[in-house]
């Protein structure tokens, strides 16, 4: 395989099995799952590589609540269950990390009404959270059993809940891993610094021009998918989704990386190798500069630090400001457009990508070799659609 970084990559090869649009976590996947499948695969992307909202620093992977079992939540929970083999199976290929770690999850527990309900999931999880001799617990507890201000005593009145199951990754880590291991794919090429200007019939019009044919096309271009696959179909009364920016930042001290996540109202604080610990994020619907950083990060931070109040000596090493994809019914959209059934969407995600996306590419893939897509029907293209129209 070669890497191009221009179109340039692209002489004397029109056609290709599959082409995917979009290198970030979800078109990586997607690129790697298709090797392994032996599919003749082209990778696109209009810069280097992961550089779009998969280029963040959180990296928190956490189920949704145990309560209220759903075809969702078994999705993610077994998604989240099995990225731990997968990333570690990559990391032996590759000789990199991608910093995973299954840390837990600590939840500070206000006011006592909190408490109750964390004691009825606290039963709920023993139900749910079941996979064969694993399983994993929500503890509801009076005190933190690790340091003394990770979270900070103040704001932990009613107690505190212990996750086991919630991990963290790096999310720079795991795409490099994952780039990486598509330089050694043997039937996977890549073209960086070259988007797709529109996708017509069996063929994709590139940035520069260039027209590359295809069997089938994944579109995996994180929020800019969403015009994409508007262009396939009667216009929609309502887009398919839209980009919301997301703030964080990473900081650097004396955090112990084996303490657990913490969460706390919409706030992350997440450590990572290295005595870093990340803090995020904003999710902004509303936004004038996507990529810079303002006081709504500094507040961000403020609130990390009260938090967690061993990050007041924290020095910030780095602040991000990025976009991310949300559907129009929030859920991830994947799966063949109905009007062109070549073109396969794998876009939406928000906040929940890094921990689904690697079987997200397999429904996806499926649909490539016309086989079921196994995931909830809620995440089906046909389905965001619907819901796009019936908002009008």
């Amino acid at each position: 395989m070669t890497i191009a970084d221009n179109a340039s990559g692209l002489a004397g090869q029109s056609r290709v099995a599959l082409l995917i649009v979009g290198g970030g976590i979800m078109g990586l996947w997607a690129a790697l799952k298709a090797d392994r499948l032996g599919i003749d695969t082209l990778l696109v992307d209009k810069g280097p590589l992961a550089l779009g909202a998969s280029g963040g620093l959180l990296g928190a992977l956490m189920s949704h609540m145990p309560d209220r079992w759903s075809d969702k939540k078994q999705f993610q929970f077994d998604a989240l269950l099995s990225l731990e083999g997968e990333v570690r199976a990559l990391e032996a290929e590759t000789g990199l990390s991608a910093g995973y770690r299954r840390c837990g999850r600590l939840i500070p527990l206000g006011k006592p009404h909190l408490r109750t309900i964390a004691e009825r999931h606290e039963k709920e999880a023993r139900v749910n959270w079941q996979a064969g001799d694993r399983s994993f617990q929500w503890n509801t507890s009076d005190a933190s059993l690790f340091c003394p201000d990770w979270p900070n005593p103040d704001l932990c009145g009613a107690g505190i809940v212990h996750d086991t199951f919630a991990a963290r990754v790096s999310p720079r880590g795991l795409t490099a891993m994952l780039v990486e291991r598509l330089r050694r794919a043997r039937h996977v090429r890549i073209v960086e610094g070259c988007g797709v200007a529109a996708v017509e019939g069996d063929a994709a019009r590139l940035a520069d021009g260039t027209t590359v044919g295809f069997g089938h096309c994944i579109v995996a271009a994180g929020h800019e998918a969403f015009p994409l696959l508007e262009t396939l179909g009667p216009p929609l009364p309502r887009p398919l989704g839209r980009p919301v920016k997301g703030q964080a930042a990473m900081l650097k001290g004396d955090i112990d990386p084996g303490l657990p996540l913490l969460y706390l109202d919409g706030l992350y604080v997440v450590p990572h190798e290295g005595g870093m610990a990340a803090i995020g994020s904003t999710s902004e619907e509303q936004f004038d500069q996507p990529f810079s950083t303002d006081e709504q990060l500094e507040d961000l931070i403020e609130r990390g630090r009260a938090l967690a109040p061993v990050l007041k000596s924290a020095v910030i090493v780095e602040r991000w400001a990025g976009l991310r994809p949300k559907a129009v019914d929030r859920d991830p959209m994947v799966g063949p457009h109905p009007d062109t059934p070549n073109v396969i969407a794998l876009a939406g995600g928000f906040k929940v990508s890094f921990g689904l996306a690697h079987r997200l590419a397999d429904a996806a893939l499926a649909a490539v070799e016309a086989q079921p897509m196994l995931m909830p029907d809620s995440f089906q293209l046909a389905s965001h659609i619907g819901v796009a129209t019936r908002k009008a």
